[in-house]
């Protein structure tokens, strides 16, 4: 012999009665989205991913390298006008001497740009001057230094 299933949903809250059996959505809720009204959407949670963190930090790096290249490159021999005084980072290099520059009063001035040629086909006057000559990069440019008195 076989027992029948038991009546009703033991689990269900109130008169022993499950509103979603019966066809009923809990009180204040719909059944299903009504047509025509729109769905708001779900705003995400702003989780500190470790994937969100990596992208913030390799971007500031970023930023702070290109700062701190065009802070290191605005002194270089590029940036140099008549007047003013350099310093010779390098004086062993014949290649790259590492100019700078620097305030006339500083005590690693040791020449003055007496002449900034833009073509370098047409050299300094090698017994009045010393002469820096750039190329590439789209820099092409010819300096003629004076030695000053104090670096002598």
């Amino acid at each position: 012999m076989t027992t029948p299933p038991p009546q009703g949903n033991p689990f269900a809250q109130g008169q022993g009665q499950n509103p979603y059996a019966q066809g009923q959505p809990p009180q204040g809720q719909a059944p299903y989205p009504q047509q025509g009204v729109p769905v708001p959407p779900q705003q995400p949670g702003s989780k500190w991913t470790f994937k969100k963190i990596k992208n913030i930090v390799v971007g500031v790096v970023v930023v702070g390298v290109v700062i701190g290249g065009f802070i290191a490159s605005r002194d270089d021999a590029n940036t140099a006008s008549v007047g003013d005084c350099m310093s010779i980072g390098n004086p062993d290099s014949v290649t790259d001497p590492d100019l700078e520059v620097v305030d006339c009063s500083d005590s690693k001035a040791a020449y003055k740009v007496a002449e900034k040629k833009d073509d370098t086909s047409t050299g300094c006057d090698r017994n009045k001057y010393a002469e820096y000559t750039q190329t590439g990069d789209g820099d092409n440019f010819t300096l003629c230094l004076e030695q000053l008195a104090a670096s002598k």
